[in-house]
């Protein structure tokens, strides 16, 4: 039984050691490159070996273990001065699409080359991981760069030892091969690489070799670098016998190995079915032996005794016949048919998916013939065989199935995804698929941006084709290229579609075919109410329903005008009912509510709502929790207006915010902020920005946001100027950075909509927090002013017939735009209204005011002041601050002495007119002193300044003026941080140099 397999080995012997003696190459030399207890190699050793230009075939034989989706270098040579690479081998356990598609690589078991400047890292960004597995060649070419191959769709990260043989040809010569070998299979080669090592040092010092490092659950069982020698030899290192063929120098040489190698390979096959046969012959056996060991009827034969002197010849005993075998003893294989003969049994054919004889069936192994998509696993199943999901960019169906017949007609299909009609790219950019995958590409003509930002349309306002903006709206490009369109002055809408607005308070008069807030109809028509309140829902906004809370009693009798409430019931007598009474038994008409929870500060125990009580509070209107006190003077620090010197009374004559005791009065810059505070002395910064809080100003600071890359100067100028920063990332390379990409001060408000994009601190136009300024405080002929703010801030109603006053913002400005709608909304006076900017203190301040008629002022002490019709801007540089002096030199059109200078008055002498709305525009740029105000009646401008300079204020805030007049209506209020000259100064500059020299 044993002779067949004995020849065939014995042929095998005598074959191998014939081609061995005839055309076998050296012996190869290994190096062991795990290091052990006792010694470690010297990379220095392979350094000689690596750069000999005679060496043709390099070998590196591993044997390991890694986790699913785990990764290693098992493999490596390194500069040990600037950790670069000259070879490195590593198993990747994830690959993904992103890098596939980056670097064009095709789909299942293949190659990817390339070169890279530096390849130490993968690139980025990737896309979402698509669970392929692989490994990555990297070695040094001649150039001194970087070449990359990578191996995919291979199996080795997943919890099972491998063993890999990477075989490397020719590289010192050029148009060298590798080849990839698992688990004694050859899996993949490359070939026409570029040549290898030449750029290896040669000093031994700066070669560094790095191997496997342990991780958990992750194993290195061998690792050896082999030269010279042959595929077989150094195969048979890890037990290997490969059937591909072995290239030989000689061409008869190499004709007769590979066609000894054939009859090998065939040889290798015929084994393989002898192995089989000898398996059922030895189970047939054992079958025999115990039927014959169980038989009863083969017992000890009787012999006849011989006669004397008679020669017996020794009767040997009959063979008994053995027992006919039949179907009941289940001698066939599980499912094989068994059918009773005359001389036993007869069994079917084996079933579908095995092979063999009926009694014994092995199981086919239908993955020979291919039926899975090529780069799907083929796994072979006892009976029959399942293919894996199809590759990733791919789409069919998972098929299993049992026989050679089935697996040779129902081949795996597997159909490339085009993901371009799944919006794999970004809307309205070019998607090309690619087998497998896809590849984005730029927009589409006709639109601007790229894959990180989208693509939009493409807009231009200096070119008319572009212009997506309504003829009666204004076209306005944005930091990033993007286009705004705002409806012009006395038109409302989204700016793509514009209607009428008469009272220019941004809503139309008339619906529009537009889904934007700004496109509903004016609830008001004829009174600017830019927020559109409308206490009682009736359609008719509060500014111009006489009975806006709609309990039957008009505005004027009714204490409670926007809450309903018939009975009109008012407990402690004030000016409003119990209704909207925030203290119905203490009398507080100013309903003063400094923490907004609903309860007045006449009667809340706790003003400013930090849980302090009143009576301990050292700042009773101003949240403080740690009621620091660093003066000591019974105020706390948090609303002292000089912390660090004591000033228990606050006194503060001229409203700059700093109180007597600590005001120097002392501006080197003229910016508003006396020296001993101002974070930039010496240079005009109003706003006091300092976005990274060292006390030093951004006006003159280097590096703004404190990341160590200069505003201006190299490294840098910084991209983003306000975000710290240090790697300046810029994927689109725009010269703005990623982080500050749309938002440029990083305060969560997009650029767009932010009305000061370089500042964090302003975001929205807001004069809820303001500052009351009565400019005549000892003078008894009228009230003060009564102010009301609506619209979250953006509109400021002054309702009393009162003494000049400001309101004033809190925020103070560098240069910037101020705009709003002026509207005096009564058919009774005829008196001042207007606008401040560059608000210093209650002596320093620009005033642009509006006198109807002519009038000479009732007072004639300290002077008379007699007031012309028309628009006059004013700067205010006061001696003696409010008072009597200041208050009639507001009222007189013309300079007064030490207290007012007119800067410039409307020609016209033209006085507003009533319930007539009128649209301002100021641009001030204090830095160069440059001022223009221009007023707009509906569409029309009706008055223009022209270019005006004056440096008597370096900036400031911003607020609402008054004088004698009711009923004021400022709406629709904006302002916007601004620092860019406009076009019309460098021409004014010009003409007065012109004209000088003439």
């Amino acid at each position: 039984m044993l002779a067949p397999r004995g020849a065939a080995l014995l042929l095998l012997h005598l074959a191998l050691q014939l081609w061995l003696g005839s055309g076998a190459q050296a012996t190869p030399q290994v190096f062991d490159l795990l290091p052990s207890a006792s010694q470690r190699l010297n990379p220095g050793v392979l350094q000689p070996v690596l750069t000999d230009p005679t060496l043709k075939e390099l070998y590196v034989i591993s044997t390991f273990k890694l986790q699913t989706k785990s990764s290693a270098t098992i493999f490596g040579l390194y500069s040990s001065a600037d950790n670069s690479k000259y070879f490195e081998f590593t198993v990747m356990g994830r690959l993904n699409k992103g890098a596939e598609v980056q670097f064009q690589t095709v789909k299942g078991v293949g190659d990817m080359v390339h070169d890279l400047a530096d390849v130490s890292t993968m690139p980025a960004p990737f896309a979402p991981p698509s669970a392929l597995m692989g490994a990555i060649l990297r070695y040094l070419k001649n150039d001194g760069k970087i070449h990359l191959v990578v191996f995919n769709n291979l199996q080795l990260a997943d919890g099972r030892w491998h063993r890999v043989l990477l075989r490397l040809t020719n590289l010192h010569r050029g148009a060298g091969s590798v080849e990839l070998y698992v688990d004694c299979s050859q899996v993949d080669s490359i070939h026409n690489l570029p040549r290898a090592f030449s750029g290896l040092t040669q000093s031994p010092e700066a070669v560094e070799l790095r191997t496997f490092q342990r991780k958990a659950q992750d194993s290195l069982e061998e690792l050896k670098l082999a030269v010279r020698g042959s595929l077989f030899q150094v195969a048979s290192l890890q037990d290997c016998f490969l059937q591909q063929s072995e290239p030989l120098a000689a061409t008869s040489t190499g004709d007769f190995n590979r066609q000894f190698l054939g009859q090998m390979s065939q040889l290798n096959q015929l084994l393989g079915e002898v192995k089989d046969l000898l398996r059922q012959q030895v189970k047939e056996t054992s079958f025999l032996r115990n039927t014959i060991a169980e038989c009863q009827a083969c017992g000890p034969l009787s012999f006849q005794s011989p006669t004397p002197n008679t020669v017996v010849p020794p009767v040997l005993p009959a063979s008994p016949t053995p027992p006919v075998r039949r179907c009941n003893s289940n001698p066939c294989f599980h499912g094989v048919r068994c059918t009773n003969t005359r001389d036993g049994f007869h069994c079917g054919p084996c079933p579908e998916g095995y092979t063999g004889n009926g009694i014994t069936c092995s199981d086919v192994d239908e993955c020979k013939y291919h039926p899975c998509y090529p780069g799907v696993r083929c796994v072979n199943l006892v009976p029959g065989f399942r293919c894996d999901a199809c590759p990733v960019g791919f789409t069919g169906p998972m098929v299993q199935g049992v026989g050679i017949n089935f697996a040779k007609t129902n081949k795996q299909i597997c159909t490339d995804i085009d993901e371009c009609r799944n919006g794999a790219c970004v809307l309205n950019s070019i998607c090309v698929n690619t087998l497998g995958s896809y590849r984005c590409g730029p927009c589409k003509p006709g639109y601007i941006g790229d894959q990180t930002r989208g693509c939009k349309m493409e807009r231009s306002c200096r070119n008319p084709e572009l212009n997506p903006c309504s003829v009666n709206a204004q076209c306005i490009e944005e930091r990033q290229g993007d286009v705004t369109c705002v409806c012009g002055v006395g038109w409302a809408g989204d700016g793509y579609i514009c209607g009428k607005d008469l009272d220019i308070d941004s809503y139309p008069d008339e619906e529009l075919l537009c889904s934007a807030r700004n496109c509903k109809k004016d609830n008001c028509k004829y009174v600017p109410n830019s927020g559109q309140e409308d206490a009682d829902g009736d359609g008719l906004g509060d500014a111009c329903d006489e009975d806006a809370d709609g309990d039957g009693i008009l505005n004027e009798q009714d204490n409670c005008v926007l809450t309903h409430n018939v009975d009109q019931r008012n407990g402690d007598k004030d000016i409003f009912g119990d209704a909207c009474d925030n203290c119905r038994n203490v009398l507080n008409n100013d309903q003063k509510d400094s923490d907004g929870d609903g309860k007045g500060d006449a009667c809340d125990d706790d003003m400013d709502g930090d849980g302090i009580k009143n009576f301990l509070d050292n700042c009773q209107k101003v949240p403080n929790h740690d009621q620091q006190d660093k003066d000591g003077d019974g105020v706390g620090d948090a609303c002292d207006s000089c912390p660090d010197v004591s000033n228990p009374n606050q006194s503060d004559v001229d409203n700059d915010l700093v109180g007597d005791s600590c005001d120097t009065n002392q501006d080197s810059d003229g910016d508003g902020h006396q020296d001993s505070t101002d974070n930039c002395p010496t240079v005009i910064n109003s706003a006091q920005l300092d976005t990274d809080k060292d006390g030093i100003g951004d006006e003159c600071d280097d590096d703004d946001d404190n990341d160590g890359i200069p505003d201006l100067v190299p490294p840098g100028p910084d991209n983003c100027r306000l975000v710290p920063n240090p790697a300046q990332e810029d994927s689109n390379s725009d010269g703005v950075g990623d982080i500050c990409e749309t938002d440029f001060d990083h305060d969560h408000v997009i650029d767009r909509i932010d009305v000061c994009p370089e500042n964090a601190e302003v975001t929205l136009t807001d004069f809820r927090a303001y500052q009351t300024v009565v400019l005549d405080p000892e003078g008894d002929a009228q009230i003060d002013p009564n102010w009301v703010v609506l619209n979250q801030g953006m509109e400021i109603v002054q309702t009393m017939n009162s003494d000049p006053g400001l309101a004033v913002g809190y925020t103070a400005f560098n240069g910037v735009d101020f705009e709003g709608t002026f509207h005096v909304n009564t058919q009774t006076d005829d008196d001042y209204a207007g606008f401040i900017f560059g608000y210093q203190d209650s002596s320093s301040f620009y005033v642009v005011m509006w006198k109807q008629t002519e009038q000479t002022y009732w007072q004639a002490t300290p002077f008379r002041a007699v007031a012309e019709p028309g628009i006059q801007l004013k700067a205010v540089k006061s001696k003696t601050g409010p008072g009597e002096h200041l208050r009639n030199s507001l009222w007189h059109t013309g300079d007064t002495s030490d207290q007012v200078r007119l800067l410039w008055k409307d020609t016209r002498n033209v006085g507003w007119k009533d319930k007539v709305s009128y649209r301002w525009f100021l641009q001030h740029r204090p830095q160069v002193g440059y001022i223009r105000v221009q007023f707009y009646e509906g569409s029309e401008l009706v008055a223009d300044s022209g270019v005006t300079i004056d440096t008597t204020m370096r900036g400031g805030r911003l607020g609402v003026f008054c004088f004698s007049q009711e009923n004021i209506i400022w709406s629709n209020l904006k302002y916007r941080c601004n620092d860019t000259i406009p076009e019309d100064f460098q021409e004014f500059q010009t003409q007065n140099f012109d004209r000088l020299d003439n």
